[in-house]
């Protein structure tokens, strides 16, 4: 039987840790400081990472997130495997750097889709690295589908899975802005944060944002945190440029961003 643990989970985002707009760009800095952040927290946590411009680019150019439509897609998905390992592999390299133990678990070796839903997760691993001390780390993948021959897992898939498993104390998002908010804070010097999102804040969003990758819009990621929160405590979307941030949040220090309520299961 495996013991139950507090924990945290962690999704550190794609545009974090990477420059989006640049193929295979890490954020070095971001990733070291971030690591620094778990590990200074003294927080035992399942760690998730986007795959940033190391998955999506060529994922979105050979349209992986459909499924198998043909053979000439077959190098791009074993590219973007190629790809994300060597993103996780510059976070798993940071976490060693400052004394944390960590085990990748890539979604193509231990997860299942079905019709580009995550319908298995190998959960027993997660536990059993766990129980050992280590530190388990996946991210946003290819993984092999029951009816599309594969697809795309993302790491709000992993997140909400993990979290109905784990019933995790907190559950933090890193995001390259400060929270959700009314619109796009880049471009819109209007845009608000909105400090607490629920299922009425995503029925207000002007729906005029368009898919930034293959993985969905931001009403699909807000929907998923929704669900993710009925399985655990407090979540929240904090920046993680931000130094300082994702370790605050970690100890439940009151920090800038949103808090996400949903429902409870």
């Amino acid at each position: 039987m495996f013991r139950p643990f507090i924990m945290m989970l962690v999704k550190l985002g794609g545009s974090v840790i990477t420059d989006k707009a640049r193929y295979r760009t890490l954020r070095q800095e971001a990733i070291n400081r971030l690591a620094e952040d778990i590990a200074t927290s003294g927080e035992k946590a399942i760690i998730v990472h986007g795959a940033g411009s190391f998955g999506h680019v060529i994922a979105a150019e050979h349209q992986l997130q459909k499924g198998y439509t043909g053979e000439a897609q077959i190098p791009g998905m074993a590219r973007v495997m190629e790809d994300v390992r060597a993103l996780n592999l510059a976070v798993i390299s940071a976490l060693g750097e400052v004394g944390i133990s960590s085990v990748s678990l890539p979604p193509s070796t231990v997860a299942e889709l079905t019709d580009g839903k995550l319908t298995g997760l190998d959960l027993s691993l997660f536990h059993r690295y766990l129980d050992l001390g280590i530190t388990p780390v996946t991210f946003g993948d290819v993984a092999l589908d029951r009816t599309r021959r594969f697809g795309i897992c993302s790491g709000d898939q992993l997140m909400e899975s993990l979290a109905r498993e784990f019933r995790p104390e907190r559950i933090i998002f890193c995001a390259d802005v400060d929270g959700v908010f009314t619109g796009d804070p880049k471009s819109d010097p209007e845009a608000k944060l909105i400090e607490v999102v629920d299922r009425r804040t995503l029925d207000s969003l002007p729906r005029t944002q368009s898919c930034a990758d293959v993985t969905g819009s931001i009403f699909g990621k807000i929907e998923t945190m929704l669900r993710i929160t009925s399985y655990g405590g407090e979540a929240v979307v904090i920046n993680g440029l931000r130094p300082g941030r994702l370790g605050a949040a970690l100890r439940g220090e009151d920090v800038l961003g949103s808090k996400v309520v949903g429902g409870s299961q």
